[in-house]
């Protein structure tokens, strides 16, 4: 048996053969789910100049500001085989806000699935700024100021590059690497009942798995860890990194959440999905998020929001907000290059240049939006799989991901990229 397929996953009809739409989602087959030993696995990635490793090859049109997405937009329109990443902000942000913006853009730039990135920003002094932070990964990487120059003369400079980049990457060859060099974030979304039982545990059970391996992991959310916070605080490696998670997650209670709320987050936490999925309060959706970083993990530091794990190996816990694509394109910031998303009630969140894995336990989800979900967990529910086995049918498709397959937010179109501000532009 190959070290890269762990088990067989089937579909319940073969796609080639006029199944329905609902009936393509990948189910894991108990009878073939023996949990392994993954020390030995192996995937294919882009090793980059900074020796981390792809399981994407893209060449990104990054706008520095949302005046600069047009040209951007214009460039992916000229040369096929690039991607814009338009977003709404970039203007006057000032402090801790515009080093957000900053980290957010250079990280995404820097992540290993990108192989080569074109800046173009309104003015050169941020375009610059962005630039030379993604040139120390050592990537191709230039960029282009509009001002004086004008859209059209920018973006056919923008084109001639962009050309170049795409031409360049094409021809990087694949390696095979070792599973340890594997980053994989998560983060769950319009969860209910199932969520906790299901497909939170799966990830939990992935990251027991593999961590110990040497992977990278991290999880967030942090309004959403709320009634549940001694729990996740007991869950840090050591007195020092729990007292750290702790006052980043009071900060953001009392800053952010006691500071803006108007009566209670109910209109927002638990969400208007995760009350008719069944989950009333808070604390109950705070228990079943912290079910993703499994039984034996412990979390080696609390990161900043797009910060970069710096301690080595192991589970980070990242500052975010709890909206899906906000959070996801943090961790992928950060350098994370898989996305496990466990949901229960369906949610169809993607990302430009991280596949993001989702994982459902919930039959009906399954049933009536199949075509978002990656692997099916719903046999948790029904006894006939259990939670070690679903960790195992994770694992499959990650690895499978990682080897080229798309993921069905990718193979569906969804990119969703938004930037996280912090407060109001001067």
């Amino acid at each position: 048996m190959s070290e890269i397929s762990m088990f067989h996953a089937q579909t319940a009809q073969n796609p080639f053969n006029g199944g329905a739409p609902d009936q393509l989602v990948t189910k894991a087959t108990p009878a073939t789910l023996a949990s392994a030993d993954y020390k030995n696995a192996t995937f294919t990635g882009w090793r980059r100049e900074n020796g981390r490793v792809g399981v994407r090859n893209h060449v990104i049109l990054l706008p520095l500001d949302d005046l600069s997405n047009a040209a951007c937009e214009a460039v992916a329109n000229t040369v096929k085989g690039t991607m814009a990443l338009p977003h709404a902000y970039g203007r006057l942000q000032f402090g801790a806000d515009l080093d957000l913006h900053f980290r957010t853009l250079i990280g995404i730039g820097s992540n290993p699935n990108v192989a080569a990135v074109v800046v173009i920003g309104i003015e050169d002094q941020w375009t610059n700024t962005v630039v030379q932070g993604i040139a120390k990964t050592g990537k191709p990487v230039v960029g282009f100021g509009i001002e004086g120059h004008g859209d059209i003369a920018t973006i056919a400079k923008a084109s001639y590059q962009a050309k170049k980049f795409v031409q360049w990457a094409t021809e990087l060859p694949r390696e095979t690497c070792s599973i340890s060099e594997l980053w994989v974030s998560t983060k769950c979304g319009e969860s209910d009942t199932t969520t906790g039982l299901s497909s939170c545990p799966t990830v939990g059970n992935m990251y027991d798995k593999l961590i110990p391996h040497g992977i990278y992991g991290v999880f967030g959310e942090t309004s959403e860890i709320t009634g549940a916070e001694h729990l996740c605080k007991e869950r840090a490696a050591s007195p020092e990194i729990a007292e750290k998670w702790y006052k980043m997650w009071k900060s953001y209670q009392d800053d952010v959440i006691e500071a803006h709320k108007t009566n209670d987050l109910s209109d927002s936490q638990p969400t208007k999905g995760n009350i008719a999925g069944g989950l009333t309060t808070i604390e109950e959706k705070a228990l079943g998020n912290l079910e993703k970083i499994g039984r034996e993990c412990k979390f080696i530091d609390a990161l900043e929001p797009a910060e970069a794990p710096a301690k080595g190996p192991g589970l980070y816990y990242m500052d975010t907000s709890s909206a899906a694509a906000e959070c996801v394109t943090l961790m992928a910031a950060a350098g994370y290059v898989i996305h496990t998303f466990p949901t229960g009630q369906g949610n169809v969140i993607g990302n430009p240049i991280v596949p993001v894995i989702k994982i459902s336990g919930n039959p009906r989800t399954i049933r009536t939006m199949g075509e978002h979900i990656d692997v099916d967990v719903s046999g948790v529910l029904r006894r006939d799989m259990t939670i070690p086995q679903a960790g195992d049918a994770l694992i499959d498709m990650i690895i499978r991901t990682a080897n080229g397959r798309l993921t069905a937010a990718e193979s569906l179109g969804h990119r969703e990229f938004v930037m996280t501000k912090l407060y109001r532009s001067a």
